[in-house]
Formats: structure tokens, sequence, C-alpha cells
């Protein structure tokens, strides 16, 4: 029967492609013909668990933004004549800080190194020495905003140790003389010291600062210890043929042209100064070696070193004579020698930083000349090995 019904199949269709298109229809089959469709047994159904899902990267949350911090408010205008108060003071010491007549630490009160800033100023600029006017005047026009607020970098987890001891055997064993707070090193970032960092910031606690806390500080050029790599400066020709005056009397350090002695050493308690004195050009204030250890006379710039060690002997520092118990104190900000050293040709007498500044010219070191490690740094732009220093 199946065959057949194929037979039938084929037939009709090859009829259909000879002659005129037919219209097929489908011949019913019988019933009890038709062999039953085997069903396949179906596969079992294998529930797989979910996939676990992917892991969310973490979002980094997101940073706080600074704190924003008011400047502190504008105090009254001083007179321009007189001797500065409040922010006009500030202004003022910034400015002679810029123009390298260092006033000593920025913080609003015109003391003695501000005053011998301001005559070195008007000796080099013509006025009377005394005179008020000029400086205020200058200081007032470029230093609109005496104030400015400073994040704390991320970089002062390297430089601050809490920790750091006060012990020299247990200093020689550290990696560092760092800052031992957050304070110290924003202070001296800012050439101020920690008094005028609470004035500046009533509502903030500066002994609890943290990496990008916000903060008013003096509106300086910061003095960035992370730049400082530990290097020595050679001979240049314009600035090792400079005149250095160490001057004990006043505890102030002047800074002159190559010219002929007499023609560069002034008195800088004349009562005025007729002829600007353009021979010199930077002052900042120091505080010299104990009486009994000062060597006055003339030598020459020897060496330049930044973040040099220190040999401490307590033996020289007593005595002035070696002793071979000394002990190696390693480089940073709160050595005794600062940040940089820079020695005369004179075994052991040098100028250098200082771990103290709000201490400099009040007090004594054992021989050498201390500058405030903002203003030392300073001194291979001004000055090089060859250059002459005399302490008088």
């Amino acid at each position: 029967m199946r065959v057949f019904l194929t037979f039938l199949f084929l037939s009709l269709t090859l009829s259909a492609q000879e002659s005129e298109p037919k219209i097929l229809k489908a011949l019913p089959l019988e019933a009890e013909a038709v062999e039953p469709e085997l069903t396949p047994i179906p596969k079992p159904i294998v529930v797989e668990p979910p996939a676990a899902p992917e892991k969310l990267k973490e979002t980094p949350p997101k940073e706080k933004p600074p704190k924003e911090i008011p400047l502190p408010k504008p105090t009254e205008p001083s007179p321009i004549d007189q001797k500065p108060t409040g922010d006009d003071a500030t202004r003022l010491q910034i400015f002679l800080d810029q123009t390298n007549f260092g006033p000593g630490v920025i913080d609003g009160k015109i003391g003695l190194f501000s005053q011998l800033a301001v005559k070195a100023w008007n000796e080099v600029n013509g006025h009377p020495l005394d005179d008020w006017k000029a400086v205020n005047t200058i200081a007032r026009e470029q230093i609109t905003n005496p104030y400015a607020v400073a994040l704390v970098p991320e970089i002062v987890t390297e430089w601050v140790n809490d920790k750091l001891s006060t012990k020299r055997s247990e200093q020689a064993k550290t990696k560092r003389m760092a800052y031992r707070s957050i304070a110290e090193f924003m202070s001296e970032r800012y050439h101020t010291d920690i008094p005028t960092l609470i004035a500046l910031n009533p509502e903030i606690k500066i002994y609890n600062l943290a990496p990008k806390d916000s903060l008013n500080v003096p509106n300086v050029t910061p003095f960035l210890v992370e730049d400082l790599t530990d290097r020595a400066w050679k001979e240049l020709e314009d600035l090792s043929e400079r005149y250095v005056v160490v001057d004990t009397k006043i505890n102030q350090v002047r800074i002159f042209a190559a010219a002929p002695r007499p023609a560069i050493i002034t008195d800088p308690e004349a009562p005025a100064a007729p002829v600007a004195n353009s021979a010199l050009l930077a002052s900042f204030p120091i505080t010299p070696g104990k009486p009994q250890f000062i060597q006055f006379g003339s030598w020459k710039l020897h060496n330049m070193v930044a973040l040099p060690w220190w040999r401490y002997d307590q033996q020289l520092l007593d005595t002035g004579k070696r002793s071979e118990n000394a002990l190696m104190i390693p480089p940073g900000p709160n050595s005794p020698v600062g940040i940089i050293w820079c020695g005369t040709t004179r075994a052991g007498i040098g100028m250098h930083g200082t771990s103290d500044p709000e201490t400099i010219g009040r007090s004594r070191s054992a021989g050498c000349i201390r500058l405030c490690n903002w203003d030392a740094i300073r001194l291979p732009t001004l000055i090089r090995p060859g250059a002459t220093v005399e302490i008088r």
C-alpha cells in the first residue's frame, strides 16, 4: 500500500510537469494503515544552578572636597608712614621675605629682624634707613592678599615622625631627622610658626592636621622640603666672587656683589642712606656662635651641601676640640644643622639651617652661623664656593 501511494505521487508530479498544472488534493489514509509515531523519550532536564553574579568592581568612595576655610577678617589699615600692624605688617614681612631681605618668622609683628630688613631694603633703594612710607607703599601694592588657603600635601607622611627621639643616640639610628608634627611641617613650609597658624585658624585643631586638610597660611612662596636632594654646589663665576658679612652684633648676614671692600660694607645703624647701595643683594637674620667659639676674620666659602649628615661630638660642643666619641646624625629639617651646610676654609665654621627657626637671634649656637631653613636654602642662588665670608 505504501509503495502504491509513493508511485502514484511521483506519477502525478511528472504529469504536472508535462501538462497544465492541476490542483492536487491530499488523499485520506485509512487510520489502521498509519503507523503510530514513536514519541522520543525526552532527555532529562537538568536544572543548572544560577551562575554566580559577576563581582561588581568596588567604586572608590568619593573624596570629600576640602573644607572651605574662611580667610581671616581684614584688619584696619595702618598709617602708611609708620611701622605697620595687623594685615599690613604681614604684607610687609611677606614682601621683604620675597625680595631676599628676610624678616625672620612671618607672624604679623614688626620686631627687630623686620626693622633690620626694612633698613636693608631702604639702603638698596636710596631711602632714609628709618623710612616706612616707601616700603609700606610697595608692599601694599604687590601683596594684595596677605593670607591664602593651603592644603596639607600627602607627601607630609614621608616627612613627619611624631616618634622622633630627642636623644642623640636614638636619632643616630633613624633614617631622617623629620618634622615631629604636621603643624611643624606646615609652619616651616610657609615661613611662620605654630602660634601664628593657631591665630590664623581659630576653628582648626592645628595639632590634629591630616593630609588634604585646609588651613590659612601667610601668602608666601612655600619652602618645599620634598624637593631637596643630597647634592653639592660648585663654584660659579659671578656668585663665587661675592662678599658675605656676618654681623654678630646685630645678628644679620648681608650679601654683597663683588666690589672693592670699602664701597660695599656700610653701617646699617647709620641714620640715612643718601645714595642707593646697589651692591647689597640680600640680608637674613642669624644666630651666631657662642662668644667663646666665635672666630672673627675672613675666609673663603669652601663647600655647600644639601641634606648634610651631622657629626655629633659633645666634647667639641663643650670645648671646641674634637673627640673620637662622635655620632652621625642623619639629615633632615630637624637636624641641628638644618637642611644645608655652607662650610668655610676655617675648619668647623660655616653657615647652615636650623631645627628651630623661632629661636633665630634669641639663642646661641655652638660656633656656626644659623639661619632659618627657608632662608638658608636660598644661599646657593646668591653665593657659591669661593665667595669671601667675613665674620665680625
